[in-house]
């Protein structure tokens, strides 16, 4: 919005042109969604304990956490709301990956809204049931999918309608350009060849998957929110270079117009998210739920997809793929040997991860630390893959 005010009367006041520099915007951006945060924070709180929107603590969870019932949640839209304004002030609305990106976010956080509401306002501790919350995302995530498989292929909208309408004239057997392929970090040339439907397949699973990691971390103050932030920034810097023909050119990464612009919305998330941590941070004043995670997570999925660093993001997400990983193992090995021995047994003291390690005595804070630094390497090494080829 700022960025069309500002084409418009630049003629008349020159200084206005620095708003044609995706850094000058993006640095504004996160001001702008830490200044929304931070401000609105105490409000959306109040009104959250007003409507009795308190966090239920699982019982057969650390007792350490008991002591957080109560405590609001669904502080997700404090998010959602700093992300949405301040992205819609200082992006270029006309940025077709700006608004897929918005779309999955809000769509995710909806389905998170719902799961949220169900749990602490009908009481119902099952919340969504989990058929119905992943049909709606796998629908978000399908839909997302197909598109971006075409406007990553393509530099502009018309092209996109273009190519779709190629691939259903092919008979739906079409190859995509090079820069869909699905690349290999660390190497220059290695890269291979997805197709639409290993393109649709991959991504589904990447922005489903990501936005469901997100959410299983979050399970202490603090814990989800700032790897989210770290890992966010790396992909805005990536969705700069990647934007930027002589950048990719110098570092052997696909070009795709029109990615730069991401830049602003992941230094919106960093922003907003910076300011949900002033008060997630231990002892929490708020949780953010499944609307804050789902989203955040499907956000992180869709802007790796759009810089074609699916593997990257594995890689900088280590954390929540441990966490995610930490789940599925602890589910399976226990129904397995229920099975086989009529008593189910378990790999860790408790999942996901993060209590398995309270388990054995650290301290929550101890924990949330050192996820963090565990975070900030795997997000360091994640960006020197984009030199080290």
């Amino acid at each position: 919005m700022l960025l069309w005010l500002a084409h418009y009367f630049q003629q008349d006041l020159g200084p206005l042109r620095v708003f044609n520099f995706i850094t000058f915007r993006a640095v504004f951006a996160t001001l702008t969604a830490l200044a929304i945060g931070l401000i609105a924070g105490p409000a959306v709180i109040r009104m959250l304990a007003r409507l009795k929107v308190g966090q239920a603590v699982r019982q057969d969870g650390p007792q350490t956490h008991l002591i957080k019932s109560g405590t609001p949640t669904m502080g997700g839209v404090l998010i959602l709301i700093s992300i949405g304004v301040a992205t819609l002030l200082w992006a270029d609305l006309g940025n077709r990956f700006i608004w897929i990106v918005l779309v999955v976010t809000l769509g995710f956080g909806a389905i998170g809204w719902v799961d949220d509401y169900r749990k602490v306002v009908y009481k119902d501790p099952n919340g969504m049931r989990s058929r119905e919350k992943y049909f709606w995302q796998s629908l978000i995530g399908i839909v997302a999918a197909l598109y971006l498989a075409f406007s990553v292929s393509a530099p502009t909208n018309t092209k996109v309608w273009e190519l779709f309408l190629a691939w259903v004239q092919s008979g739906f057997n079409l190859d995509l350009p090079p820069k869909a392929d699905l690349i290999v970090p660390f190497f220059k040339t290695i890269s291979y060849p997805l197709g639409v439907w290993g393109f649709i397949g991959l991504t589904y699973c990447v922005i489903v998957g990501s936005s469901n990691a997100v959410n299983l971390t979050d399970g202490l103050d603090g814990l989800a929110i700032l790897p989210t932030v770290m890992v966010g920034s790396a992909l805005g810097l990536i969705g700069y270079l990647t934007g930027s023909a002589a950048y990719s050119k110098y570092l052997f990464i696909p070009h795709i117009p029109g990615a730069g612009e991401l830049l602003i919305f992941c230094g919106a998330m960093t922003g907003a998210g910076l300011a949900f941590l002033w008060y997630n941070a231990h002892p929490a004043q708020v949780f953010m739920g499944d609307v804050g995670a789902l989203a955040l997570g499907g956000a992180l999925g869709t802007i790796a997809v759009i810089v074609r660093q699916e593997i990257v993001l594995f890689m900088m997400g280590g954390i929540f793929v441990v966490e995610t990983l930490s789940v599925m193992v602890q589910v399976i090995y226990f129904k397995y040997t229920k099975r086989r021995f009529g008593v189910g047994r378990r790999v860790l003291l408790m999942a996901p991860l993060h209590h398995h390690f309270e388990q054995k005595g650290w301290k929550e804070t101890q924990v949330v630390v050192r996820f963090w630094i565990i975070t900030m390497m795997l997000v360091l090494f994640g960006l020197s893959t984009l030199k080290l080829r």
